[in-house]
């Protein structure tokens, strides 16, 4: 594929695709003789993974550690299944948080509404 094939295919922009890369975090992808980027299905799921990661707040230093591990094989797997799981309990712990403080936002807006009927 070409990076404007996996851009569409993502819904990543082809600069965020290009950043990625230049940030090294896909080495592995392939150029043709004409110099331009030869991207896989393996390619555009792993972008799709990093853009995932950095969209629930990853830092990409960490981000260049797990794709490191990647990179080296299936040898890192308990290491690269360690990175994630850390992740996924980052995000369980904000989640959490993220439903208290809607629980207080909406007890906020029901007192709001009954206000707002009060009033008429």
């Amino acid at each position: 594929m070409m990076i404007s094939e996996v851009a569409e295919h993502t819904g990543l922009s082809i600069s965020t695709i290009r950043f990625y890369e230049k940030s090294g975090l896909c080495p592995f992808i392939q150029r043709g003789s004409d110099g331009m980027r030869r991207f896989s299905k393996t390619d555009a799921d792993w972008l799709e993974l990093l853009a995932s990661l950095r969209s629930t707040g990853m830092p990409l230093a960490e981000m260049r550690s797990f794709a490191e591990l990647y990179a080296s094989g299936d040898g890192k797997i308990p290491e690269r299944k360690a990175v994630l799981l850390s992740h996924r309990r980052r995000l369980e712990d904000r989640q959490a948080e993220l439903d208290r403080c809607r629980v207080i936002l909406d007890r906020k807006l029901n007192g709001y509404d009954k206000i707002l009927r009060d009033q008429i």
